[in-house]
């Protein structure tokens, strides 16, 4: 059975840095996609970085292009979300979603099949 934990949300200062992990079980990560969603109150849920397919080919969100980094550890299972120079409007639920045995075609949360319960990141400013 697939199934992804994240951890690592939390509140900070706007210009702070979080990093969110995401830990997994039963996904293949030179196989299928992985990434980052979030949702603001009152917004839809968007994509904010995803490895497309395997980890070869990535995608952000214009907004957080240069201020968020996507990696792997592959011994640990974990995805990871670096995010630096945080901004107020970062301020989301964050999620792990994958599609197990797929491609994200656009980065975009109806893609998914596997999602976490999500973890809450704040940016006071």
């Amino acid at each position: 059975q697939v199934q992804v934990v994240e951890s690592g949300g939390g509140t900070v200062q706007a210009g702070g840095s979080l990093r969110l992990s995401c830990t997994t079980s039963g996904l293949n990560f030179h196989e299928d996609a992985m990434g980052w969603f979030r949702q603001a109150p009152g917004k839809e849920r968007e994509g904010v970085a995803c490895f497309m397919w395997g980890a070869y080919d990535t995608y952000y969100l214009d907004s957080v292009e240069g201020r968020f980094t996507i990696s792997i550890d592959v011994a640990k299972n974990t995805l990871y979300l670096q995010m630096n120079s945080l901004k107020p409007e970062d301020t989301a639920m964050y999620y792990c979603a994958a599609k197990s045995h797929g491609i994200y075609q656009h980065c975009e949360s109806d893609e998914a099949n596997v999602w976490g319960q999500g973890t809450q990141v704040t940016v006071s400013s």
